[in-house]
């Protein structure tokens, strides 16, 4: 196998992996936003930004790419492919697994929102707490991108 073919899966796993998970996990949060939303349509601001939360771990896996794009050359070496994979595996695993667990956060605070509790605030603070590891992810990119 040719190594930019190993380097292009992974970014392949980056992009897909982190976009799968963002759909899921605003899917999620969106699910919960349309039964709050039909108990109480004032509401509307706090769901959509709670809903729209899972959505940043997709954007997470082109920020990666762009770390990565400097070192896509027909020229790489095996070594450099290979980080370059792992990097990818790495961080679309954890943003896909982050974006869904974020998903169900935001879904329990929209659902106590809808039903008249005042949770906006404490919801998108535990929902960070999520958000955290898949900027690790792109932490892990960027060294890796320094070794390369």
């Amino acid at each position: 196998m040719e190594p930019i073919l190993l380097a292009y899966i992974g970014v392949a796993l980056m992009l897909a992996l982190s976009g799968i998970g963002s759909s899921f996990g605003v899917t999620i949060a969106g699910n919960a936003g349309v039964g709050a939303l039909k108990k109480n349509p004032a509401v509307f601001g706090n769901v959509l930004i709670l809903s729209a939360m899972s959505g940043t771990q997709g954007l997470y896996g082109f920020v990666g790419y762009y770390i990565v794009k400097p070192y896509l050359e027909a020229t790489m070496t095996m070594g450099q492919a290979a980080a370059i994979f792992c990097g990818g595996l790495v961080l679309g695993l954890v943003a896909m697994f982050s974006a869904m667990r974020q998903g169900q956060v935001c879904a329990n605070g929209i659902a106590a929102i809808g039903n008249g509790h005042n949770v906006f605030t404490q919801t998108l603070i535990l929902c960070v707490f999520t958000e955290l590891y898949a900027i690790l992810g792109v932490a892990v990119v960027f060294i890796i991108s320094t070794a390369l």
